[in-house]
């Protein structure tokens, strides 16, 4: 993978972790009302669901590519379509995007559980990946190249929030997230915009 690539990928999974949501907030939740290993106890299982969706999404649009390179194409857009959306949703959240996680008693093993949950019953986090990952994904991309972009999601979003645990567990980490959501949020709408006009003109794999 050309390292211009792997650098868009890993700016859009990057804004995609630290945009203010449910993921963020349950880490915070946990970190306020159990200290530091509960909230990387959180982060770490959260990662490891992204990984799994991104894993799935990855040997589906690897299978589709070969078996009906129309549809993947007709995919690839659709997709396009739908970060250009995600886009524009997240320039217009300004502030509204700002979080509100109050603390809770808990433990490492309901940390973790709940992550796992969370990124695994979120059915938009299937969408954004078959969305985002189809503009990655190419027809003759290797076993390895696959697994770059797995790994990629996964160290990302996992890195993310344990920093977000460690930082929260000693500093003033919350409430830096909350003055800063809005611009947060138009850096990831700013972002997903751009590759969305960027597989419009230039589909990757076209």
């Amino acid at each position: 993978m050309p390292l211009s690539l792997w650098l868009s990928l890993a700016a859009v999974c990057a804004m995609g972790a630290m945009s203010p949501g449910p993921s963020l907030a349950l880490v915070l939740r946990h970190t306020l009302g159990g200290g530091r290993m509960p909230g990387v106890a959180a982060a770490l299982s959260h990662a490891l669901g992204v990984g799994f969706y991104a894993l799935l999404t990855v040997w589906g649009l690897g299978a589709l590519i070969v078996r009906f390179p129309e549809l993947f194409q007709m995919i690839t857009w659709a997709g396009a379509a739908y970060l250009a959306w995600l886009g524009i949703k997240a320039l217009r959240a300004g502030r509204a995007g700002a979080l509100n996680a109050d603390a809770m008693a808990t433990s490492g093993m309901q940390a973790a559980r709940e992550g796992m949950l969370v990124a695994l019953g979120n059915p938009k986090l299937i969408l954004f990946f078959v969305a985002l990952l189809s503009q990655f994904v190419t027809p003759d991309m290797s076993l390895a190249a696959r697994a770059i972009i797995v790994f990629t999601a996964m160290i990302i979003d996992g890195g993310w929030y344990v920093l977000v645990a460690v930082g929260l567990s000693h500093s003033r980490v919350l409430p830096w997230l909350q003055a800063r959501a809005h611009w947060i949020n138009r850096a990831t709408g700013v972002l997903l915009l751009a590759l969305a006009l960027r597989v419009a003109l230039e589909p990757i794999g076209g």
